[in-house]
């Protein structure tokens, strides 16, 4: 299904905070977890279905011992805005999936059959049971208004635009302050505070969404680490392992 990458992980790894750049759907297949979503803390067990949105800073660690697996379905926005409109037979709402755990066996179900859809197509009719899965799924998830989105800064947006603009670039905290036009220490905080991250972990998120989609065009990962402004190879590899669960390497044979 064009647009939609599917991931499969089992770890006792906790994950520090970062983003997607795309809608994840998920459900947790054994053990627990506990996260942090855009609607606060959240825990997820075997069975429930987890969802978080584009640019949503969250993070997650297991509950208890042994860890947890879960499946997720990383799905880019123009898909999902398709699918909403047809649910909403027109022009879709700005909505947001508004259930970052949730237990509800109809919801899990539905998630089941559009994994299957992606990961074992059968000629032509996986993009249509693939089609039909995702919205029925997101009939189940998105049935409450988008919230106020939190209102940043004209000069929070100002730094964070320019990193926005050219996330490989060699920034400095000095640089960014001066962009918009603040002291450092009120940029660091109030950039926290609008956005979930500090600057330096905004910045590395947008070279992670870079390296992502770079791999998934077949660079190779020399390249990617390098154009998008890594250290090096190793160092990519290890942030882009913390925040996704998944090497770049397994990423790249998944998604090709």
């Amino acid at each position: 299904m064009v647009g939609v990458v599917a991931v499969t992980a089992d770890t006792p790894r906790a994950f520090m905070r970062h983003s997607h750049d795309q809608f994840g759907l998920g459900i947790i297949l054994r053990g627990a977890q506990t996260s942090l979503s855009g609607r606060g803390t959240v825990e997820a067990r075997a069975g429930d279905v987890i969802t978080v949105n584009p640019n949503e800073v969250h993070d997650g660690a297991p509950l208890g011992e042994g860890g947890r697996a879960w499946r997720m379905l990383y799905v880019d926005p123009a898909v999902v805005v398709g699918a909403m409109e047809t649910l909403a037979e027109g022009a879709a709402p700005e909505t947001e999936l508004s259930h970052p755990a949730l237990c509800d066996p109809r919801a899990a179900a539905r998630f089941r059959m559009l994994f299957s859809a992606v990961t074992n197509p059968h000629g032509g009719e996986s993009e249509i049971a693939g089609q039909e899965a995702l919205i029925l799924l997101l009939a189940c998830l998105s049935d409450r208004p988008r919230r106020a989105e939190m209102h940043v800064p004209a000069a929070i947006e100002r730094a964070r635009t320019r990193i926005d603009d050219d996330p490989a670039a060699a920034l400095t905290l000095a640089e960014l302050a001066a962009v918009a036009g603040v002291s450092q220490f009120h940029l660091l905080r109030s950039f926290a505070r609008a956005t979930g991250l500090t600057p330096h972990a905004y910045l590395v998120q947008r070279r992670l969404h870079l390296a992502r989609r770079m791999i998934a065009t077949g660079s190779t990962l020399a390249d990617v680490a390098q154009t998008a402004g890594f250290a090096d190879q190793s160092h990519m590899t290890r942030l882009f392992s913390r925040s996704y669960g998944v090497s770049p390497g397994r990423y790249a044979a998944a998604v090709r």
